[in-house]
């Protein structure tokens, strides 16, 4: 079957037989399945469109969590590439995004992006920054991670469905 309820059930029986980091075998029943790349981009486009339509008066929350607009440079293509994210913490002028993709066991493209060209735009509730995306250490990562998932406790879902460390990427205010 083609669509996002086969890719769900593939996604919820690898994770039934996957070995987690923490050695665990991962539960179907208990762990989100990732949704399918359709369903991701379709959500993505919907959200752009709900922030145009409206002016920039509807989107820019997601649950108790604030939407980001992200603007990469394509590690490839060279090409601007925008993606909306959420950001469930700030530390003063710095927010706080997490490299998820729900769980999956690749990086999502935005964080490759960012990795090769670190300078980055952020539009939040229409205010328009240039900043410098900064991966977080691994001290970082371990002191925030608690407080991230006590706002969203899906990241921690996430987390336990794949091997890879989820990064968390700052993105510092430019000077």
């Amino acid at each position: 079957a083609v669509g996002p309820l086969s890719d769900v059930s593939r996604a919820r029986k690898r994770t039934a037989t996957r070995k987690r980091a923490d050695g665990a075998t991962g539960d179907p029943d208990t762990v989100n399945a990732m949704p399918s790349r359709f369903v991701l981009k379709s959500m993505n486009a919907i959200h752009k469109t709900l922030l145009t339509v409206s002016f920039g008066k509807v989107g820019w929350d997601a649950g108790k969590m604030p939407v980001l607009k992200l603007t990469t440079t394509g590690r490839k293509s060279g090409q601007k590439r925008l993606v909306m994210l959420t950001s469930p913490i700030q530390i003063g002028e710095t927010w706080v995004i997490v490299a998820s993709k729900g769980g999956d066991d690749d990086h999502p493209a935005w964080f490759l992006n960012l990795q090769a060209n670190p300078t980055v735009e952020v539009d939040i509730r229409g205010k328009r920054t240039t900043r410098t995306a900064r991966i977080a250490t691994s001290e970082e990562r371990t002191t925030l991670w608690p407080e991230i998932t006590a706002k969203y406790a899906n990241y921690g879902g996430y987390q336990n469905k794949t091997e890879r460390e989820i990064p968390l990427v700052f993105l510092e205010l430019n000077s």
